[in-house]
């Protein structure tokens, strides 16, 4: 199986986007991130929902205590309340460094082994410079749970 079998097409981010389009792409594409392109469709970052919420949403403070925090938290600021003013923002505030990315010719188990060496969920298809996707691992499950079926000799 190769990446071309499993990516999923999705938008890139670009200057002028807002976070509520980011997360509405990411959404319905279901992927953690997309890449962030300059106005030649160059790939100078990405940006991750897991990078917004966190930089706009998630006090330091609170990730330092996650296992020790009740059930409900007073004096913190509500996420809804933060979500109404971030939704607005432009989305290049939340750009990132670029991510790991492969060729669509390449095999679904290269893919595997780069994300599990770079730690992440995800990789970006690049071919000849131009974005044609991302691979996710549940993208990679979703395909051999439905497509490939178990020999009736075992």
């Amino acid at each position: 199986m190769n990446v071309a079998q499993v990516l999923i097409p999705t938008k890139v981010a670009k200057a002028g986007m807002s976070v509520r389009e980011v997360f509405k792409e990411c959404s319905e594409a279901n992927t953690p991130g997309l890449p962030f392109c300059d106005d030649n469709g160059l790939i100078t970052g990405r940006i991750t929902v897991k990078n917004i919420l966190k930089r706009s949403c998630l006090p330091e403070y609170l990730v330092v205590m996650a296992k020790v925090l009740g059930e409900q938290i007073s004096n913190v600021q509500d996420m809804e309340a933060v979500a109404k003013q971030l939704l607005k923002k432009p989305a290049e505030l939340y750009t990132q460094e670029p991510h790991i990315s492969l060729t669509s010719a390449s095999s679904a188990i290269k893919a595997l082994a780069m994300m599990e060496h770079s730690d992440t969920s995800y990789i970006f298809v690049v071919d000849d410079g131009q974005y044609k996707g991302v691979v996710t691992i549940h993208c990679l499950a979703s395909k051999l749970a439905h497509d490939v079926h178990p020999s009736e000799d075992s």
